[in-house]
């Protein structure tokens, strides 16, 4: 594994880009985004507001995506106090819930005033494919995944609200093929969150294709039939989770510490995805498969906004980057009713021996991050 010279995210990183000066694209986007006139961007964002404001007469202005954590705070903000939107948040009902999300996701809808649309996915149907995908793939999220990409955008064509509001380019800001700057979130469907598995692969006589419908992405046509324009604030604002929790907590919102509900073994910030337990479970094994999760993600990010350095990024790294908590994993055994004997055989099928190894029985980084 070979690391950027400047943060700590690994060449292992799919899609992921280095420069031939050994820094990731991510760091040079930091760059890049340090050089933007954001004032301009700011205004273009009040034109793009002006001219959905009110298209649909006295009905919703826009569609936020949103699950109620600190960067929901700051997307229903900007929309419905600074720019005077009147949005519709459109969210997929976690599998289970902490007090903690509960309490953020209440919030954001009384603090702000707004109206909020949540699928609740078939519980049997979205179990038997967190399994089917674990087995089979090693990502068990990935029909829930596939509902987050899909159903707003089903909900804006049958309601008739083009305008679509996201949060970060996950690909931009973190790494990834698309690696564009741009305002458009038209093609993050490809972003490779979700891998693109054949629905043929994992459905069968038991589960067909009547009962994935939330999941299943919107054709071109309809998309362009609809006039759908999804964007990411992230083009518009300059974007910093980190600010985002900052301010989220000034109007409500509260992380695992403020609740003392659980602090996670392993991470190195307590305020983001905690309104669940088990889904990332989903993500630890990333650490597997490409040697490197969470904390690589955030530290990366606060070693471009200057917040830690990347020596202390590295010793962290190498010390909690292996851990899974194990609230964490017991919840999603309990879910999914897979046995721990079964999660770990499954995850020694996938774990990618050129980035880790088995020490003492746990699997841990082969090489350490430097």
């Amino acid at each position: 594994m070979k690391y950027c010279k400047r943060c700590v995210v690994p060449d292992t990183r799919p899609g992921i880009v280095f420069h031939d000066d050994g820094i990731c694209a991510p760091c040079h986007n930091q760059d890049y985004k340090n050089s933007i006139d954001w004032d301009k961007r700011w205004k273009e964002l009040e034109k793009l507001a002006d001219k959905y404001r009110g298209s649909n007469g006295d009905y919703y202005d826009c569609i936020i995506t949103a699950s109620g954590g600190k960067d929901s705070h700051y997307q229903v903000h900007i929309f419905k106090e600074k720019l005077r939107m009147n949005p519709l948040i459109v969210s997929i009902d976690n599998v289970g819930w902490t007090e903690t999300g509960r309490h953020n996701w209440n919030n954001l809808l009384s603090e702000f005033g707004v109206d909020a649309h949540m699928m609740s996915l078939n519980p049997k149907v979205c179990k038997n494919l967190f399994r089917k995908a674990f087995f089979q793939f090693g990502s068990p999220t990935w029909y829930f995944d596939k509902a987050i990409y899909a159903y707003p955008l089903q909900i804006a064509i049958k309601l008739g609200i083009p305008l679509i509001i996201y949060g970060e380019n996950t690909n931009f800001e973190r790494g990834g093929s698309l690696n564009e700057d741009t305002p458009s979130a038209l093609e993050q469907i490809n972003n490779d969150v979700v891998k693109p598995v054949p629905w043929e692969n994992i459905l069968d006589d038991e589960i067909t294709m009547k009962d994935v419908q939330p999941a299943i992405y919107p054709s071109q046509e309809a998309i362009n039939s609809a006039n759908l324009n999804p964007v990411f604030l992230s083009y518009y604002v300059k974007w910093s989770s980190y600010d985002n929790w900052q301010f989220a907590r000034t109007r409500g919102f509260k992380d695992l510490e403020d609740t003392g509900e659980w602090i996670r073994e392993g991470f190195m910030q307590q305020y983001d995805q905690i309104d669940t337990i088990g889904y990332l479970t989903h993500t630890w094994l990333k650490f597997i498969k490409f040697g490197h999760w969470i904390n690589t993600d955030y530290l990366s990010t606060y070693i471009r906004e200057g917040r830690v350095s990347r020596q202390e990024a590295i010793d962290y790294i190498n010390e909690n980057e292996h851990k899974l908590d194990k609230r964490m994993l017991q919840d999603f055994l309990d879910y999914t009713g897979i046995s721990e004997e079964e999660f770990w055989a499954t995850v020694d099928k996938f774990a990618n021996l050129d980035y880790v190894e088995k020490r003492n029985g746990e699997w841990r980084l082969k090489d350490p991050a430097k």
